[in-house]
């Protein structure tokens, strides 16, 4: 049986599965209990705000993947498939229209960097990018902005998403973060520089 790999020790048992096999296959999310819980109402202000606590953390805990100067860029602890990156300004603003020069040329300049690193580790056919403004605009965290950037692959909008409405993610978090992390310097523009 190959090594189980860092970081996967915490959900898995000694034989390297999640539980005991049988008929069933299971979908084990709790990570996402704390959202479900609070949801929109979790964040109040900066302090509550994970976007702006994320960069105070290790990389490791809080899934940084890169550090800009006006901008970061994180995995989604709720991602849509493996790799859903956000990037974030680093300033707690909600709306587009509040960043200024600097982090919009910077935001702009990680999400091309985040799509080549993407299609280095995982070889996807294809991106969906974008920011969901405001509550109506179906913001999960409508008070930082973030950019997604989402790989899709043929056939990843197949019947689970879209009559069980539940997303089967291949990779653990922390091995997804480790892999985009290594691909990032050699996929930043020129003189390693993403700006």
């Amino acid at each position: 049986m190959p090594a189980t790999p860092p970081g996967d020790a915490a959900v898995t048992d000694d034989f390297g599965l999640a539980g005991v096999p049988d008929a069933f296959q299971r979908l084990w999310t709790p990570h996402r209990l704390a959202y479900i819980k609070e949801g929109q109402d979790q964040v109040t202000s900066e302090q509550t705000c994970p976007f702006c606590r994320a960069p105070h953390r290790s990389d490791e805990e809080s899934l940084i993947v890169h550090r800009g100067t006006h901008a970061f860029v994180l995995l989604n602890l709720f991602p849509y498939n493996a790799g859903h990156l956000l990037v974030c300004p680093y300033r707690h603003v909600p709306d587009y229209t509040d960043i200024d020069e600097a982090e919009t040329a910077e935001i702009a300049a990680l999400t091309q960097t985040a799509m080549r690193v993407l299609r280095k580790v995982s070889n996807p056919s294809g991106f969906n990018l974008g920011m969901n403004q405001g509550v109506t605009g179906g913001a999960g965290i409508a008070a930082h902005l973030h950019q997604h950037v989402v790989p899709r692959w043929g056939g990843d909008g197949n019947f689970l998403p879209i009559i069980a409405q539940t997303k089967a993610i291949t990779q653990t978090l922390g091995d997804v973060r480790a892999q985009v992390a290594a691909a990032w310097p050699s996929a930043a523009g020129p003189a390693g520089s993403d700006a």
